[in-house]
């Protein structure tokens, strides 16, 4: 059954009734066996029009893609495609922090007393976002952005800033789906699904990058630590528990480089330490683009 996949536009009252319906039916089996119909290899003579007719359905631009669609053997390798080089430039000021990903922004701003906006009326608490209160203490009167990947964008997460991923912590939980009808009615959504943190240490601090999992497929994998789960992705493993990782010495990454990927659309959070101010004409639901500057260290 995938009913949640049903298109965000449905009226608020539907889309209540599909999330109620969630609550009782197993969210991560169902998004594991969607994982695997996505992985059949797709015999060479119908790649090219099974991925055409995927990228038709969900707006997919196959130009920007690294390789022609008869090169990708299954869906899920054509969802984690990579771009052809040159297409995503990152704005190079090592000052600045870019857009770890192709996808809408949804809401940023300050983080107040701890807490982060979810939506109109919902927020919820940094320290349960990363599974630890310490930590989080860090961004207490810093920032965060949130930045949504929908299906039809590209699934690779990369470095906003060049640095070292210092430690990472995978977070077991829920697989809601994260779209704009699931932010506005779950209650505390950000921190009930399943995440992956990269803590990237660079010209801005220390960034948290949080990639959310979500309903269908549910993977999430990292490049920065290749040892991380099996197979090949950390998240949305049968039995898998929480853990936490520190790097000595820490994997160096620069500027806009491949961090993480998602195996479908998802979530990034970016949670920054004071001393950074946000970009001043960002607005919610605008289509942001890897590379794209968002936020600026603060001179002085």
């Amino acid at each position: 059954m995938s009913v949640p996949v049903v298109s965000p536009e449905l009226p608020s009252r539907s889309w209540r009734a599909i999330l109620a319906l969630m609550r009782f039916l197993p969210q991560a089996t169902m998004s594991r066996g969607l994982g695997q119909l996505a992985d059949v290899p797709l015999p060479p003579r119908l790649r090219q029009p099974v991925l055409a007719t995927v990228a038709r359905a969900l707006g997919i631009d196959v130009a920007e893609a690294e390789l022609p669609l008869a090169e990708y053997p299954s869906i899920n390798s054509f969802f984690v495609r990579r771009l052809r080089p040159g297409v995503r430039p990152v704005a190079p000021a090592p000052d600045s922090a870019v857009s770890p990903v192709d996808g809408v922004l949804g809401q940023f701003g300050g983080i107040g007393a701890g807490r982060a906006l979810q939506a109109k009326g919902r927020d919820y608490s940094v320290g349960a976002l990363l599974g630890d209160e310490t930590l989080a203490a860090r961004y207490h009167a810093g920032s965060f952005i949130t930045l949504y990947l929908s299906p039809r964008h590209y699934h690779r997460i990369h470095t906003p800033t060049a640095g070292s991923v210092v430690r990472a912590r995978h977070v077991p939980g829920a697989l809601w789906p994260v779209n704009e009808a699931a932010v506005q009615h779950v209650t505390d959504l950000f921190p009930r699904n399943e995440r992956l943190i990269a803590y990237l240490d660079g010209p801005l601090g220390l960034i948290a990058v949080v990639a959310v999992g979500a309903y269908n497929v549910g993977r999430i994998s990292a490049v920065f630590d290749d040892d991380w789960g099996a197979p090949g992705w950390a998240s949305n493993r049968r039995g898998a528990r929480g853990a936490e990782r520190t790097y000595q010495p820490p994997p160096a990454f620069s500027k806009g480089e491949e961090l993480m990927a998602f195996h479908l659309g998802s979530t990034v959070i970016l949670l920054f330490e004071p001393g950074v101010r946000l970009r001043a004409d960002l607005d919610a639901g605008d289509e942001v683009r890897l590379g794209s500057e968002l936020a600026y260290a603060i001179s002085g």
